[in-house]
Parts: C-alpha cells; structure tokens; sequence
C-alpha cells in the first residue's frame, strides 16, 4: 500500500490504480473549477452547455494521454501520430473560448504527470485572472446598446424627422444599413443605438410608432447575460 506522500509525489509514471485514480479525479474536479469560472464569466447570447462540459472531459483527457504515455518516449510518438491524423473541425468562435480550452488541457497534463501544485496553484491563478480582467472597466464597455429596425414609405422618409424622434432618448445612434423594400415603394432602415436610460426602450418604441406609415418596427438589445 503506498504512502499517501507518494501519491502526490511529483513523476511521470503512476504505477498503482490508487495514483491513476487520483490524477483523473484531479483533473476532473480542476476541470470542474475551469468550467465554472467560464460560466460565470461568460458574456453573450449563445451560452453552449455542451463547450462547457468538454472543458471538463477535456481535462481528463489529458490525463489519460499523459498517463499512458507516462516517460516512454515511444508512446509519445505514436500517440502524437495518431492526434495528427484525427482532424478537429469544430471552429472555436471566440478567442477567449480557445483560452480556457488550452487552460483545461494545461491542468489535465498537469495532473497526469503528477504536478498536482502546479495545477492547484495554476487553476486557482487562472481563475482569479478571469473575474479580474471580466470586472475590469474597459472589458465592459459597450458601443451600443441594440439594434433598431423599421420601415417607412419612401416620400414620408425623412430623415430629420427620424434624428428628432431618437435624439431624446439615444446618446448616439448610427445608421447601418438603408435597403429598398416592397418594390422600391419603402426603405428599411437600421440603427445602431445606446440608450440614455437603459429602461426607456418602450418609450423610444412608442415615439417611433407615431411616424405615419411605420411598419416592422423592432429593437433588438444586446443583453450580455442573455442565455439562448
């Protein structure tokens, strides 16, 4: 029965079930942490349930490869040729996405060769990196607060009549895109806008719907705790 000091001994090799047992069960609670500091630092519309759950299962991976590879130099090798002939289609859509991907599988090597401080320590600084830069002012700042869509008829267009009904309630606003709808008849406009008061949008939908001939009117707000 080996000493508890040696299970977390530092080395590439584990040589009984009790350390194997120990170095995935490592990576998947050190998954588990990477996860949830990913959901709860997450911003935007289309949370992934199933990317969180491959960072975990990621995590273990690793493990197992560097488990079986352990400091045999063939092993690496041949599972290094066979990683090359898989190939991962999956497009990781933001940067900040393939970081914490990286993160999970640096903790999963860190624990299938038995560092188990270096991931610990290295889970918990990552962590803690994350709320910091997530809380920082300048990773919150926001250009516009939603998307503004409607159309009017092309001889009731005008456009200084559009700017006075948006200036009381927008601090800027920017026209986007101006496309021919219904034969050449109407246009469709859209805004870029951010409001004044970030509950005023049922006010600014009213004041437009006064425009004669208005018609399709929506805003879309750009909620970044929004969950799809």
């Amino acid at each position: 029965m080996p000493q508890l000091s040696d299970l977390f001994a530092t080395g590439l090799n584990a040589t009984t079930v009790e350390e194997i047992i120990l170095c995935l069960l490592c990576a998947f609670v050190l998954g588990k942490v990477i996860a949830w500091v990913y959901e709860q630092t997450y911003q935007g519309l289309s949370y992934s349930r199933s990317f969180v759950q491959s960072l975990v299962l990621g995590a273990v991976v690793a493990t197992i490869l560097m488990l079986a590879i352990g400091d045999n130099l063939a092993r690496g090798l041949g599972i290094l040729g066979t990683m090359a002939l898989v190939r991962f289609r999956t497009n990781v859509r933001e940067s900040r996405d393939m970081i914490f991907v990286f993160a999970a599988l640096a903790l999963g090597v860190a624990c299938g060769v038995r560092a188990f401080a270096v991931a610990i320590v290295g889970c918990i600084t990552f962590g803690l990196a994350a709320y910091a830069v997530d809380w920082t002012p300048f990773t919150r700042t926001q250009r516009f607060d939603g998307m503004l869509r409607f159309w009017l008829p092309r001889e009731s267009a005008d456009a200084t009549t559009i700017q006075g009904l948006l200036d009381p309630h927008c601090r800027k606003f920017a026209l986007v895109a101006l496309r021919d709808v219904a034969q050449g008849e109407s246009l469709e406009y859209a805004y870029q806008i951010k409001l004044k008061d970030p509950a005023s949008h049922d006010k600014l939908v009213k004041s437009l719907s006064t425009l004669p001939g208005i018609g399709g009117l929506t805003l879309m707000l750009q909620d970044a705790h929004t969950e799809l």
